[in-house]
């Protein structure tokens, strides 16, 4: 199953251009899948760097407006998008030309793939 996940995964970063990068972690930024590309930065995937998500959607979440779906955070030369599936999160890594709109289209396909999962770690 891992392979064909991988596979899955591996068809998707090759759709969106500019996308280096998915992970699916869990809420800490533990890395359970990650697909990348070679112009993907080692540290955007550092767990330390991945599990910022979890508090900046608690924080976000203290706003008033309802939980927090995702979150896209603009660097100089690369773009950083977090979708939030708990018990996972969805990491995609992509330059700052890639469209955004693009990397969050990705939900849709990837919400089987996340339910598969969730029943597999879930009692």
């Amino acid at each position: 199953m891992g392979e064909e996940i991988k596979r899955f995964l591996t068809s998707l970063l090759h759709k969106v251009e500019g996308l280096y990068c998915i992970a699916i972690t869990d809420r800490d930024g533990v890395p359970m899948i990650k697909v990348t590309s070679d112009k993907m930065p080692e540290m955007a995937v550092r767990p330390s760097f991945l599990s910022t998500f979890a508090m900046a959607t608690d924080q976000g979440s203290k706003l008033g407006l309802g939980t927090n779906k995702s979150v896209i955070c603009m660097y100089s030369t690369y773009q950083v998008v977090q979708l939030n599936n708990l018990p996972f999160i969805v990491s995609f890594v992509a330059s700052t030309k890639c469209n955004t709109g693009h990397i969050l289209a990705l939900d849709i396909p990837l919400q089987e793939l996340l339910y598969d999962l969730r029943t597999v770690i879930e009692p």
